[in-house]
Order: C-alpha cells, then sequence, then structure tokens
C-alpha cells in the first residue's frame, strides 16, 4: 500500500519522523513535501498530496502544516479527497470507519510526535465500515458534484 506525504516548512521534521514510522509499517511512503526550512505556500503540497490519492498514484495520504487545517482545506478541493485534520487518535479512527477518510492532516504546531504516531496508527489500521455511514459518504460526495 502506499501512502502519499506531503508536508510545508513548518513541519519537515514531523513529516520526517511519520514518513520513518509508517515504512516501518510496511507501507511505501511517496514524498511529496517540502524538505527546505523556506518559507512555502502549503496549498501546494496538499494539493499534489490529494491529487496522487485522487489519481491512484497512491492509495492513502498523510498531509502536515503547523496546524493541518490549512493543508487540509487544500487537499479537499481536489475532486474525491476526505482529508480530515486529527489532533488525537479517537477522531482519526473514526474518520477512517465512519467517514472514509482518505487523507489524515495535523498540525507540527500543534501535536508532538508521539501524538502523531499514535493518531496515524490508529488512522492506518482503522477500517471503512459502510453499511449505515455509506449513504453519508455519497452524500457528502454529492455535494462535491454540486459544486463543481
Amino acid at each position: 500500500m502506499k501512502i502519499a506525504m506531503g508536508n510545508d516548512h513548518t513541519a519537515i521534521e514531523m513529516k520526517n519522523y511519520i514518513m520513518e514510522f509508517v515504512e516501518s509499517k510496511g507501507y511505501e511512503v511517496i514524498d511529496f513535501g517540502t524538505n527546505s526550512t523556506e518559507s512555502c505556500d502549503y496549498p501546494e503540497y496538499g494539493e499534489k498530496v490529494g491529487r496522487a490519492v485522487a489519481d491512484g498514484e497512491a492509495d492513502l495520504g498523510i498531509a502536515i502544516c503547523g496546524t493541518g487545517v490549512g493543508i487540509s482545506l487544500a487537499c479537499n478541493k481536489v475532486r474525491g479527497i476526505r482529508a480530515c485534520v486529527c489532533s488525537e487518535p479517537y477522531t482519526a479512527k473514526l474518520s477512517r470507519m465512519h467517514n472514509d477518510s482518505n487523507v489524515l492532516c495535523f498540525g507540527a504546531r500543534v501535536i508532538g510526535q508521539e501524538m502523531a504516531k499514535m493518531i496515524t496508527e490508529e488512522w492506518l489500521d482503522a477500517k471503512y465500515e459502510g453499511g449505515r455511514h455509506q449513504r453519508r459518504v455519497d452524500m457528502v460526495m454529492d455535494i462535491e458534484k454540486r459544486n463543481e
């Protein structure tokens, strides 16, 4: 399974830490993030992660900026992406199980590395339940279609 990862300048250390963790779990990582501390624009990296997932180049994505919010907004502008910002493991787990999230976002300035690792692990280990949740996921995707 392939994971697209992207980050801005605020999240290089966090990205590298999570990338190593994800690879240790047997995933292949495609790095779309910056490795420069020069100020850069998170939308560029959010779109790259979103496109990789939407186009099938990657199965899932992880995107990190200062708060996770900006990069998640950029990811969610790509058709077919359901990016969620998570600052604790429970929300990450349920975002996969109930919302079929396909991109995980968090903030390098908001959470520490160990929390990011716990969040990532719960998210990767969770499986979409479908069933009663599918109708709602379909409704969300219908909103996207109506607003192209």
